[in-house]
């Protein structure tokens, strides 16, 4: 019993990693063309993401080495925090940018923002097309509804959401399985003890951002182990 009991966890992850990456596969046709792609990482500062922001700070650069021999990519953070704080970076082009920036920031108390990050990507993707939108949270106060009017609009707009969802909080979880549906991108959940496939999925996503789907399989490929055999449906 405590074999099986042990192997479960791991099945269930895989399942959960299988269907974020058909999402992926599903998701609006990706920056194909010359130059870089755009992404917004987009994360909860509030007080209950402190334990995980440094590990968040550490495992960003993936992103931009995933990326490195596909033209490269433009990352902006958006991250709340506080009373009313949302707040936009300038559009980065290096690991050592974004992880200089994400450093200065710190977690406060407050209620999420969700909302104010949806339309600031509608506002900057209508001025200059965003590839994708990555949001990492635990929680979710606000208006299902609204959230879903924007998630839905960043949908025909071609911007889809990846959700990392820190935690088990149900009603969250089913706020950002609906935000992501809508604007068909993916949702995944994880913990302390998964974080570290944040990491390669975040890669995964700035390379579907930087390079569409045939640059998604070469970098499972690359990565080899569980990214491999899950990007190995994606194959045409």
């Amino acid at each position: 019993m405590s074999e099986d009991k042990n192997r479960l966890p791991t099945e269930r992850h895989s399942a959960e990693v299988a269907d974020f990456l058909e999402k992926l596969k599903q998701a609006p046709a990706a920056h194909t063309g010359g130059g870089r792609g755009r992404l917004i990482f987009a994360l909860d500062a509030t007080a209950s993401r402190e334990p995980t922001w440094d590990r968040a700070c550490r495992i960003q650069g993936e992103m931009f080495e995933a990326t490195a021999g596909l033209g490269g990519l433009e990352i902006q953070l958006v991250y709340y925090r506080g009373f009313s704080e949302c707040k936009a970076s300038r559009w980065m082009t290096t690991a050592a940018d974004l992880h200089r920036v994400m450093r200065r920031v710190f977690c406060v108390g407050g209620e999420t923002q969700i909302e104010r990050v949806l339309t600031h990507a509608i506002r900057e993707t209508r001025t200059r097309k965003v590839n994708a939108l990555v949001f990492v949270g635990d929680a979710m106060e606000e208006k299902v509804d609204r959230l879903c009017r924007h998630a839905g609009e960043l949908g025909l707009l071609g911007v889809p959401i990846f959700l990392f969802h820190e935690g088990r909080d149900r009603t969250a979880a089913a706020a950002f399985k609906q935000i992501a549906n809508l604007s068909r991108g993916a949702y995944l959940s994880f913990d302390l003890a998964s974080a570290d496939r944040l990491k390669e999925l975040l890669g995964a996503v700035a390379v579907y951002a930087a390079g569409g789907y045939r640059a998604l399989t070469a970098y499972g490929e690359k990565k080899g182990g569980e990214v491999l055999r899950l990007t190995s449906q994606l194959r045409s």
